[in-house]
């Protein structure tokens, strides 16, 4: 049974070490991921861990932490050491106060609370002259809210470069204690339309960027149709694509000569992103035509969606102990990064994805009770 006020401290004082991404240069308390890395690698350290801060990025580190198991079976946690911005926030977003049966503040379930649920069954076993079953890899990777997932990307070229096996993982995200066991890729497309300035009284000496960005647009609105009216494959769902960002004109009597859109694309299972991306960047640039349109994939990668069957033997396992139904979600994770890892890969964490990004966030204690419990049958029974 977990000991309810070490998991309440501990996800408390994870929330007040700032991990803020993107950096804001403005603020010295917010310090990126490397002050909550190194505080995971002494607690884990503490508790007898073979501990690696791994350089991602820009002195970003990801965490590696190795407790040995009983088995020779292996579990990797990957819980991403980011957070959100916190300038909308309306609340101290560092100060993990403690009221109404809640932890509040920024990361506490998103999604700081693994880290010190696990950290805490770890210490329990430990004081009981104990080891986990598997051997647990716990591991704190950079940049899952802003980035491209360049944690979880280096993670995941480490573990196949060096020819490590994985049996079982689990990512970590706000899921009610619910195993998820899919959701949706995605690729984002960087459009940038070209066309000729000129005196808005003489629009017919210029090439007006903006209406060949209302073009692309209206092709994207009309594909958007096309995949509404298909029938989904899994319950993870259709695919869609939204023109979410735009941004052009100089002056009211200029005509523009450049615009920028951003496009995204969700990727359902079954769907290959890269023959996806070709298709949507052939439309954009027909439907520019004839300005000169280029198109970029964002971060420079695509990611296929995340699809366990949900029969699965380690997805059934955290149903049993959550006393929660397999469901699938609407938002990505650090999943995607993961598609080559040949193991059974499950979404799982406590509270609800609702409180992610508030400008109030919290997590409600009766959860990281209910994911401690689960943890500790996973170490113990799995």
């Amino acid at each position: 049974m977990a000991d309810i006020t070490s998991l309440v401290n501990g996800v408390s004082e994870l929330v007040q070490i700032p991990s803020v991404n993107p950096l804001q240069s403005d603020d010295s308390a917010v310090t990126g991921e490397r002050r909550l890395a190194e505080h995971l690698a002494n607690r884990a350290s503490d508790l007898g861990a073979e501990v690696e801060l791994d350089n991602v990025v820009d002195d970003r580190p990801n965490l590696i932490a190795k407790f040995e198991g009983e088995r020779s079976e292996t579990i990797v946690i990957d819980v991403h050491l980011d957070t959100v911005a916190v300038g909308h926030m309306t609340d101290d977003p560092f100060d993990g106060r403690v009221e109404d049966d809640r932890v509040y503040g920024r990361g506490s379930v998103d999604t700081k609370a693994t880290f010190a649920i696990v950290l805490d069954v770890l210490s329990q076993l430990r004081e009981e002259g104990r080891r986990p079953g598997p051997t647990v890899h716990l591991v704190g990777t950079v940049s899952e809210e802003m980035g491209g997932l360049l944690g979880a990307r280096h993670l995941s070229s480490r573990l196949q470069r060096d020819g490590h096996h994985v049996d079982r993982m689990i990512v970590a995200e706000p899921t009610m204690c619910a195993p998820v066991h899919g959701h949706k890729g995605g690729v984002g497309l960087e459009i940038c339309i070209h066309g000729h300035a000129a005196h808005s009284s003489r629009p017919e000496l210029g090439a007006n960027a903006i209406s060949a960005a209302a073009r692309i647009i209206a092709a994207l609105d009309n594909e958007q149709s096309r995949l509404e009216a298909l029938d989904a494959a899994t319950a993870v769902g259709r695919g869609t694509v939204s023109v979410t960002e735009i941004s052009g004109g100089v002056a009211r009597n200029i005509i523009p000569d450049l615009c920028e859109l951003y496009a995204g694309r969700r990727i359902a299972p079954g769907e290959d992103p890269l023959e996806i991306y070709e298709s949507l960047k052939a439309l954009v640039v027909s439907a520019g035509e004839p300005l000169k349109v280029d198109v970029e994939m964002a971060n420079g990668t695509a990611f296929p969606a995340f699809f366990t069957d949900p029969d699965d033997a380690f997805v059934q396992l955290i149903a049993g102990f959550s006393e929660r139904a397999p469901e699938t979600v609407t938002y990505g994770s650090n999943c995607l990064a993961y598609d080559d890892l040949n193991a059974s890969k499950v979404l799982f964490g406590p509270g609800s994805i609702d409180q992610a990004h508030q400008a109030v966030e919290w997590v409600e204690i009766s959860e990281l009770v209910r994911a401690s419990n689960v943890y500790q049958q996973i170490f113990t029974q799995g």
